[in-house]
């Protein structure tokens, strides 16, 4: 039987159809969910993919040791109670996820900020969108996003910034692709320093310098001002800070000046400038690009301020809008999951600490902002933190200065980590680990980046000895002596409680409301349709996007929005002689957060199976280096080796890195390790777009492709550099030696002594040795002086076969593939669906015949399931 729930990734928030089976579960697009119409990406199809129980905890561990869930649980709350009463509330922390549900988060912050009287409580989505947070507040008065997905498709205009959005967004992405299949739909504008498959198809990209962001949307408030463009009649019924806003903006100079600071020439910037006026109907859509940097807020509000100042806001197809990252990043914001927020949208007032302490029934609650994100681990680094809660994230990976991250963890007196995955960066740390249920065995809801409450349903009948976090808490709430305020008996109970908060004693003045919600019977919470908050008391429950600044009321004390003065930009270091080159980080199409569910999928790993750093060709000359060379890089903080990478999607001096491998599959290429951290003053964020780093190549004189069919645990050899990944059939892991060795030995120890029924040797360079059981390829071994990552793809596709052929094993002896088939070559795969190669599109493009997506599609079935192969696809055929 079919079950409707909602995908585990992004913030888009698509609904999903699960067909539930044996061993896995076909995963569909719902055609009757608003955000995704039927829509899913390559993550989402490959959703089922992830369910297999490999290397998941079953049992609670304390100390490395299975134990039972009363043993651990008394455990966690004795340290627990023990550490405050010797050390103070503030002793204790919980870091929680964007990963959560609403119902895990709502109680565990009640468990930090009500039972134990702390607000250390913060959360990974500290990393993704507290900018966003901190500029919607000082704007509207709230954490209100005033867009939805409904108003892309009835805007004349679509500005991206800080948006890779056909890679972390893709069914956005898709949904503006198909307004304009038939030459209609928004005109879009891109602003991102790289070029980035969201460029293809773009009427306008404007690569601007790192961090000018807030320069060019200053730039537009002057420009808009000095042309008379602005709403004077909006600004003077509903804004307040326009005057000081203006006089600030002013100082951004000329067009000359403003396209000089952005590194953009006059002519392309005014493009933009007049494309903006003339555009009623604007949405400008903003992300990590702005989000995650020092100034991240300044950034926001400066987009921000162009739409209060031009009334575009609050009207079909208008507005600023911030989408997010993770798939309940929202409803961690409504639950007050940041350290620097209370409750249902309320904060440290002594009006809203007064109303919540009254309503969960504590002597006393949290009454002012705890450590955030970046400060809580210093604080676990100097021994203020005593104790710490981890729950479905990796922190050890994500954090910038992650060397320093582990280090505190391994310091510190008492970490406790809830995970449905036993083996990441974290867990390793953990005193205690606690076994969650994951995606397919939870119950509860999130809410995506356009207000949209939509339910996780559980389908799987088991779920291996794991719990729900809100389950564990509750648990170890009541051990602490809370029994009362934690009795729930199931995520209902919690979703219930959680409604009635919002609406308590909210007479309008507070945008989160859902009291219309707060007495659903369980029947009805089992059934709740996809609904779009507010929803208040008095108001329609509704599953269709509304604007919530339609009346033009906002949430300030004044009911006016507020413009805001931005001054700050920049990136928070700049480049120097010891470190001449900047670094930027960001998220693969197929990829997701540090790989602990999209690595089990193994069609998601072919797209990009190895950590690179793009390099920009005359960057690549200067420093003599060639395509799949190691290099390493060196920042302040620390270094990471890479494979590199040459294109001229980053500009010279600039580098791209994923912010995906931890030291699960990779020896050292941890790219938050290299970064500052440096926070934005007043959101608590941290700068993860931009950190000066050096670049020097690794001295490697072996390079070594490692394939086995075999998928368990192995003995790696000691070795400067390695990186690992699965693919269908095999393990592959890529190796680098600085020294040379015995190559006869390293190959017997590879192949594990298995005879070698295959051998190829090239000009003295190359060897190629494989082992053969029952017909069937069960390890393969490439050893050269040269980089041969590339090649993975075609070897691993051997290991498909369940005989090998004759021709085959001529191949192989060959050592170069033949095809007789038209458009199938090999290469890094370009579509993870089909697993079709990048070599093979671009030999149906070079045919003549591909003159579109849909023709590459019949071609060589590129792009014809998911669709999020199609913007790069686009992009070979420009480039021809």
């Amino acid at each position: 039987m079919s079950v409707k729930s909602t995908c585990a990734y992004c913030g888009v928030g698509c609904g999903v159809v699960v067909e539930p089976g044996p061993d896995s579960a076909g995963v569909a697009g719902d055609p009757d969910h608003p955000a995704n119409q039927g829509r899913l990406c390559s993550k989402g199809t490959q959703l089922g993919e992830t369910l297999n129980t490999a290397d998941r905890p079953t049992d609670p561990l304390v100390d490395g040791e299975g134990v039972d869930w009363d043993t651990a649980l008394d455990h966690v709350a004795h340290t627990f109670k023990e550490t405050i009463a010797r050390h103070g509330p503030d002793s204790v922390a919980i870091y929680a996820s964007g990963q959560l549900l609403t119902e895990d988060y709502y109680v565990a912050n009640k468990l930090m900020k009500g039972a134990i009287g702390s607000a250390n409580i913060d959360t990974n989505s500290r990393l993704c969108m507290a900018s966003a947070v901190a500029a919607h507040k000082r704007a509207f008065g709230s954490d209100t996003v005033p867009c939805g997905y409904a108003d892309l498709e009835r805007a004349e205009l679509v500005v991206l910034v800080g948006s890779n959005l056909a890679w972390c967004h893709p069914v956005v992405h898709q949904r503006i692709r198909a307004m304009r299949a038939d030459g209609g739909g928004p005109v879009i504008v891109v602003i991102d320093p790289r070029e980035t498959a969201t460029t293809t198809g773009a009427e306008l990209h404007l690569p601007i310098r790192p961090g000018t962001d807030g320069v060019l949307f200053n730039g537009l408030l002057h420009w808009l001002d000095e042309h008379n463009l602005t709403d004077t009649d909006y600004i003077d019924a509903h804004i307040e800070g326009y005057a000081e806003s203006l006089l600030a903006a002013r100082a951004s100079g000329s067009v000359e000046d403003t396209a000089a600071a952005c590194g953009l020439s006059p002519i392309e910037l005014v493009r933009f400038y007049k494309l903006f006026a003339k555009s009623p109907r604007t949405v400008t859509v903003f992300s990590q690009g702005i989000n995650q940097s020092h100034v991240g807020t300044d950034k926001a509000s400066a987009i921000i301020n162009v739409h209060l100042a031009t009334g575009r806001i609050g009207k079909p197809g208008a507005g600023p809008f911030s989408i997010t990252g993770q798939p309940n990043a929202m409803g961690g914001r409504e639950v007050g999951g940041l350290a620097n927020q209370l409750a249902a949208h309320m904060d440290f007032s002594a009006e809203h600490v007064d109303r919540v302490q009254r309503f969960w029934g504590f002597q006393r609650i949290a009454d002012r902002p705890g450590l955030a994100a970046v400060d809580m681990f210093d604080a676990i680094a100097d021994g203020r933190i005593k104790a710490i809660w981890i729950m479905a994230t990796n922190p050890a990976v994500s954090l910038p200065k992650s060397d320093r991250v582990n280090a505190a963890l391994a310091g510190c007196e008492f970490v406790v980590v809830s995970d449905c995955v036993r083996s990441t960066d974290t867990t390793r740390h953990a005193n205690v680990l606690l076994p969650a249920k994951g995606w397919g065995e939870k119950d509860g809801t999130v809410t995506n980046s356009e207000r949209c409450i939509s339910r996780q349903r559980r389908f799987l009948n088991d779920s291996h000895g794991a719990r729900a976090d809100w389950e564990m808490i509750s648990d170890v709430a009541r051990r602490m002596g809370f029994e009362a305020q934690f009795n729930y008996e199931s995520a209902a109970d919690i979703f219930r409680e959680h409604a009635a908060l919002s609406a308590f004693e909210n007479d309008g003045g507070r945008d989160f409301d859902i009291g219309a919600l707060r007495e659903l019977s369980n029947a009805d919470y089992d059934a709740l349709p996809p609904t779009y908050w507010p929803c208040p008391d008095n108001g329609p429950v509704t599953t269709e996007p509304h604007g919530i600044f339609a009346d033009n009321r906002f949430f300030t004390p004044s009911g006016r929005a507020r413009m805001v003065p931005v001054r700050s930009f920049g990136v928070a270091r700049d480049v120097c002689i010891d470190y001449p080159l900047l670094l930027t980080s960001g998220r693969l199409r197929d990829q997701w957060h540090t790989m602990t569910r999209t690595e089990r999928a193994t069609k998601l790993n072919r797209h990009r199976p190895w950590p690179t750093v793009t390099v920009h060709p005359l960057d690549a000359r200067q420093y003599g280096l060639k395509a799949d060379e190691i290099v390493r890089l060196t920042s302040r903080e620390g270094t990471a080796d890479l494979l590199v990478h040459c294109s001229t999607s980053v500009q010279p001096g600039g580098l791209f890195v994923p912010m995906h491998w931890s030291d699960q599959w990779a020896s050292a290429a941890r790219i938050d390790a290299l970064f500052s951290g440096t926070t934005d003053p007043l959101s608590q964020q941290p700068e993860l777009k931009s950190e000066p780093v050096a670049l020097s190549a690794l001295d490697v004189h072996m390079h070594v492709l490692w394939l086995r069919r075999a998928t368990t645990e192995v003995s790696r050899p000691n070795c400067a550099f390695w990186a690992s990944t699965r693919f269908d059939h095999c393990a592959v892991d890529l190796l680098g030696f600085t020294e040379l060795s015995d190559r006869e030995g390293l190959l017997a120890t590879l192949l594990n002594d298995q005879a070698i029924h295959l051998r190829r040797e090239r000009d003295g360079r190359t060897i190629m040795a494989a082992s053969v059981v029952n017909d069937a390829l069960e390890t393969l071994v490439l050893i050269s002086d040269r980089p041969i990552a590339t090649q993975v793809g075609w070897y691993a596709a051997l290991f498909e076969e369940q005989t090998l052929s004759t021709e085959t094993k001529a191949t192989l002896l060959r050592g170069s593939p033949g095809y007789e088939k038209a458009f199938e070559a090999p290469g890094p795969t370009l579509c993870a669906c089909h697993g079709t190669s990048v070599d093979s599109v671009a030999a149906a493009v070079a045919s003549g015949r591909a003159i579109n997506a849909e023709a590459v599609g019949d071609l060589t079935r590129a792009g014809t399931r998911c669709g999020s192969c199609i913007p790069e696809i686009e992009h070979m055929i420009e480039k021809g």
